[in-house]
């Protein structure tokens, strides 16, 4: 009898086990509706439908446009891509799924050339950019970005000040963001550089900056090429201070 009630012991709790097992499985096995997934970092969040009202630069509200391009101290120049045509989007688009279109319309593109290439153009855009030298910015920038450089440029000028800009290093050259619109390749690059800065007035004054003191300026610039034209070459549509 002992060994008998020994028996129907261990049964009796190998019993409650599975019940026990099967409640929880109910409660943490499986979904309710009200789990949310857990956001891809490399998924991005289509901007508004259509186009942008007059005088506002798409993502922004009541005509206010973010700060956008900005070597260091240096005035903000508003960098916007308004000649692009309205977005297309048909939902979210990851990363790697924005670089497979921009090869499948043009199978020559190559990410790690292609940022190669950005980051060269990005030391030339401020290297003119400092020195004011519109006809070095000209084919390397889009009509909206060009407009809002040479404004900064001529309202510098006119104040007799002059700017000293050298990037020191580079510390990262990343892609973030690459769409497909219309036939255009949109490929927006986050610049995390070394940069020192300084402002100068017509005397030869420093008024802002510091020559001695790099510092770091994170840059996020978008290029643009039609995939349908045969010219190679891509243009900065937009820029942006992170």
């Amino acid at each position: 009898m002992g060994d008998n009630s020994y028996f129907f012991e261990i049964i009796i709790f190998a019993m409650i086990a599975v019940f026990l097992a099967y409640q929880l499985h109910k409660a943490l096995g499986r979904k309710t509706g009200e789990e949310r997934e857990r956001p891809n970092p490399f998924t991005v969040v289509p901007p508004p439908q259509g186009p942008s009202a007059p005088g506002t630069a798409p993502g922004s509200a009541h005509g206010a446009r973010p700060p956008a391009f900005q070597v260091g101290p240096a005035p903000v120049i508003e960098g916007t891509a308004r000649d692009l045509t309205p977005p297309d989007y048909d939902g979210p688009l990851s990363l790697e799924a924005g670089l497979a279109r921009i090869h499948q319309a043009d199978p020559s593109f190559d990410e790690r050339h292609f940022l190669k290439g950005a980051e060269s153009a990005f030391a030339i855009i401020v290297d003119a950019f400092a020195r004011g030298d519109t006809n070095a910015l000209r084919p390397l920038l889009a009509d909206a970005v060009y407009n809002d450089f040479a404004k900064a440029i001529q309202a510098r000028a006119q104040a007799g000040e002059t700017l000293e800009a050298h990037i020191q290093a580079f510390d990262a050259v990343d892609m973030v963001q690459a769409r497909l619109l219309q036939g255009q390749a949109l490929c927006t690059v986050k610049f995390i550089t070394h940069q020192t800065n300084v402002t100068r007035d017509a005397q030869g004054r420093v008024v802002d900056g510091d020559a001695n003191t790099p510092a770091e300026v994170v840059d996020i610039w978008t290029f643009a090429r039609d995939t349908k034209s045969s010219d190679p070459n891509w243009r900065l549509v937009e820029t942006r201070v992170a």
